[in-house]
This record gives C-alpha cells, structure tokens and sequence, in this order.
C-alpha cells in the first residue's frame, strides 16, 4: 500500500477515535413524556430558539445545571468549636439569642 495512503489512514482512525470518545449516543422518544421528547419537539424549539437540535440539547442539559448542581465552591464545613465560642463571645449580650451552624440542609453521603 502506498505510503500517503497508509498516512490518511491513520489520520482518520486517529481524528474517528479521538472525537468519539467524547460523543455520546442521543435517541429521542417516539412521543413526548417526562423523560424525553420527540425530534418533532426538538425541531419545534430549535426553529423557536433559532438555533440547530445540538444546541437544544445543550441548552437543555445547562438549564439542568444551573438548577440542580452548586454554582458556587465548597466551603471549608463545619464551624469549629473554637469558632462557635468566638461567635458567641462577640455576639450582644442581654437578649436570649443562638447562634445557627447552618442555614441550610445538610446531606449525608
């Protein structure tokens, strides 16, 4: 085999494997429900957005981010005890008060 010939070869096996592996496999549903829509569905948004069915999907997916995952780092936990006292220390005096170790829900892993 011709030695330009082997070299497209590989340039293609190379390009086809390296893009794939960060590709996944999409399928939409036969009919619209709650996990999925249709192509007709996807073709309904992209016209509306003005954008292709790719970008659908990816506006999707970041709309799912945002309300799902954290948008902000992880803090560094707990308070200490240490850092309790001093909480309380500098807190007015007079009233009843307490001071809250968290605002929020906590999950267990």
């Amino acid at each position: 085999m011709d030695i330009f010939k082997i070299s497209k070869l590989e340039r293609f096996f190379f390009m086809a494997t390296r893009s794939s592996a960060h590709q996944i496999a999409f399928r939409y549903r036969p009919a619209d429900s709650t996990t999925g829509v249709s192509r007709e569905t996807a073709k309904r948004l992209a016209q509306r957005l003005g954008v292709d069915e790719t970008q659908v999907i990816h506006l999707a997916l970041h709309d799912m981010a945002v309300k799902l995952l954290p948008q902000y780092e992880a803090d560094e936990g707990a308070l200490t005890a240490a850092q309790m006292r001093q909480i309380k220390k500098r807190a007015p005096q007079g009233k009843k008060r307490s001071v809250r170790s968290s605002l929020f829900e906590v999950e267990s892993a």
